[in-house]
């Protein structure tokens, strides 16, 4: 039996989405309820292009980092002057709640909830999700950055303050590096910046590892299925000493005097070198085969992260009584039978609007009529 938004109103999950002029798709509009979507089509059909709109109902630029501009539907030589992603949504107490983000005239992209500005937290709070991409699928043997970025995702989701935290400390370190590269800084100055930084760069650190020991408590208390389970670690200068207890306070002279240290470093690099929070990384170890994730298959990657993201998902659930909206492009591609059946189950007994894409309908068959089902076809989406 269907469940209707009404019923299920602890679910991040649309109800309408519409868009006009974004990417390939001149106009869409669908009508929905509380299940999965899975849309099929072939390479290039758009299937991405519609996650990616979601996206930008969320605090950023959306799954693709786009620029403001780039979304904008390009057919025949004619660039549309504008684009516009709009949805509704459940608040929690059952009223509808509308999503609109787009690029107005001149240039300035605008996100706005039921019709007024939205600040990046509200945002994070009404519509919290998870998106999962192809280049996820290594993540483990690839840059520290990219593992990073995505742990970062993944605890914004459940904690909003988190990115606009990230924001400003990234903000004081790219002023601290331009008076660096411009060699005549103001010793003083510097100093101030630091502070900051440190006041940011320890929150940071803090909130990474809370929703680390989270994320990892939900791993632990899942049952066994088809994705095996991982144990995490972070490794940074200040995520390791507060782990071993260390004051606030003393964590951020440890990191004002890093900076401090570096600055004829960072200044000679033309980068920040120094062992902040930036350059802090996500570890994680195959518990069964007790081997380092970066030296496991693609495959076993891949069923990792996806145990990763469903326990995520599962503890801001469980945390914040919102179950996320899952974005998962291509997820069903390189799993066998077993594990995407293993995936559909999980996500229904999560109870998840999980948006998926692929390219055969086939992929989906373990859903079933448990959820919705659509065709994409070069900007057109039918059932």
């Amino acid at each position: 039996m269907t469940q209707t938004l009404a019923e299920t109103r602890n679910i991040a999950a649309l109800k309408r989405l519409r868009l006009t002029d974004f990417r390939n798709f001149e106009t869409l509009d669908l009508d929905l309820d509380a299940r999965p979507v899975c849309l099929a089509g072939p390479n290039g059909s758009g299937k991405t292009n519609i996650l990616e709109a979601i996206s930008l109902l969320a605090p950023g630029r959306g799954l693709r980092g786009a620029e403001t501009e780039e979304p904008l539907r390009r057919s025949d030589g004619i660039v549309a002057p504008a684009w516009a992603v709009f949805a509704e949504t459940l608040s929690e107490n059952g009223d509808e709640v509308t999503l609109a983000s787009g690029l107005l005239d001149g240039g300035r992209r605008q996100t706005r909830m039921d019709g007024k500005s939205a600040s990046r937290g509200d945002l994070a709070r009404r519509l919290p999700m998870i998106a999962l991409l192809p280049e996820h699928d290594r993540m483990f043997a690839g840059p520290r950055s990219d593992r990073l970025k995505f742990f970062d995702r993944l605890v914004a989701a459940n904690e909003p303050s988190h990115g606009e935290t990230l924001g400003a400390y990234e903000k004081l370190r790219s002023r601290r590096q331009r008076l660096l590269d411009q060699g005549r800084a103001d010793p003083v100055w510097l100093d101030a910046l630091e502070t900051d930084m440190a006041g940011h760069g320890v929150a940071l650190a803090a909130g990474r590892l809370h929703a680390l020991a989270r994320l990892q408590g939900a791993i632990d208390a899942a049952k066994d299925n088809a994705f095996p389970k991982a144990d995490l670690a972070l490794d940074g200068l200040i995520e390791a000493a507060l782990a071993e207890g260390a004051e606030i306070r003393a964590a951020e002279d440890l990191l004002i005097d890093a900076l401090s240290e570096g600055r004829s470093r960072d200044a000679a690099a033309g980068r920040t070198l120094t062992r902040g929070p930036h350059r802090s990384d996500l570890t994680g170890r195959h518990r069964e085969k007790d081997q380092l994730a970066s030296r496991c298959s693609t495959g076993e990657q891949k069923a990792l992260i996806i145990r990763l993201v469903l326990a995520q998902a599962q503890s801001l659930a469980s945390r914040g009584g919102v179950v996320p909206l899952l974005l998962l492009d291509e997820a069903c591609a390189h799993l066998d039978e077993v594990r995407r059946e293993g995936l559909a189950a999980a996500i229904l007994e999560l109870g998840a609007q999980a948006w998926l894409t692929g390219v055969e309908a086939s992929l989906f068959a373990a859903f079933g009529d448990q959820a919705q089902h659509f065709t994409v076809e070069q900007g057109r989406v039918v059932n």
